[in-house]
């Protein structure tokens, strides 16, 4: 375009863009030359990022870049630092009694502060980060436990897990579901009995008829007093803690359809001195036994 064509700014005496909004044009300052430089710098830069570092998606990974960088690299690299470093008594750890863990103050400080490690990258999805559960995960703060809280019987649980088909040596137990063996009204009565011994409110009438029910169908499990069997992980149904809730629709879908929680096996996931580690600190958490 020739310069008798362009748009010059009568004022100024500087080309216009053309562009005019409500009678005021815009004109065609160039950029500051810094300013240029230093995008020119960054298109550079960029350049040289993408050549040096990871950068461009592939179809199953990315371009590794010349430097070899690599984030996943770097981390295992830490790990194996603080491994290395904690190796003297994480092998103490390993071949430890629990029981006498209290004897090592250091020991113990190190167990405990290694489980919770442990705990928040595996258990904390289900128990919460906390401990306390939730409907149908335990809460591991109280003192109420399906099958013993003691450190043996915490290791074992984390160990091989509960009702799973990954290991022959997991915790198992099945409640029976009454949904085709009770009749509605023997449903009934066997939940308002349930919410006599567990201390709620509850239909004489209906409970009355529950003993019977009880004493001929749960007894076996739950025990004669409905305090439960670690054995066998029956819960006890005589207090106020309840897995899956203690509501009257929670107890009729609990007795007509039971219930069935299932936990994954630990002991091939980690090593001996996280079982213990994470065992320990379940235990200390105010309701070991």
């Amino acid at each position: 375009m020739s310069s008798d064509k362009k748009d010059v700014d009568d004022i100024t005496g500087i080309d216009t863009t053309g562009h005019t909004w409500d009678g005021i044009k815009e004109l065609n300052n160039p950029l500051p030359r810094w300013w240029l430089w230093c995008f020119y710098l960054t298109i550079i830069w960029g350049i040289g990022y993408t050549i040096a570092f990871p950068a461009w998606p592939l179809i199953s990974s990315a371009t590794s870049g010349v430097l070899g960088y690599s984030t996943r690299a770097e981390v295992a690299a830490e790990i194996t630092r603080f491994e290395e470093a904690n190796a003297e008594i994480s092998a103490q750890l390993a071949s430890a009694d629990l029981s006498t863990l209290s004897d090592n103050p250091e020991l113990q400080r190190f167990a405990t502060s290694a489980g919770g490690a442990v705990f928040r990258n595996y258990c904390s999805q289900c128990h919460g980060s906390g401990a306390a559960g939730a409907v149908g995960y335990p809460n591991l703060l109280d003192d109420d436990w399906l099958w013993g809280g003691d450190f043996a019987n915490i290791e074992y649980t984390i160990r091989h897990g509960i009702r799973n088909e990954e290991d022959w040596d997991a915790r198992y137990s099945e409640m029976t579901a009454y949904d085709e063996i009770f009749t509605n009204e023997e449903v009934d009565a066997t939940v308002q009995y349930v919410r006599q011994i567990s201390g709620q409110s509850y239909d004489e009438a209906l409970a009355a008829q529950g003993v019977d029910l009880f004493a001929n169908n749960c007894a076996a499990c739950h025990g004669d007093n409905g305090m439960g069997n670690y054995d066998l992980g029956a819960p006890n149904l005589t207090d106020a803690i309840w897995l899956y809730g203690g509501s009257e629709e929670a107890l009729e879908h609990t007795v007509r359809y039971a219930r069935f929680g299932v936990m994954p096996p630990w002991g091939e996931r980690l090593s001996e001195a996280e079982i213990k580690a994470v065992t320990a600190y379940v235990h200390q958490l105010g309701g070991g036994e």
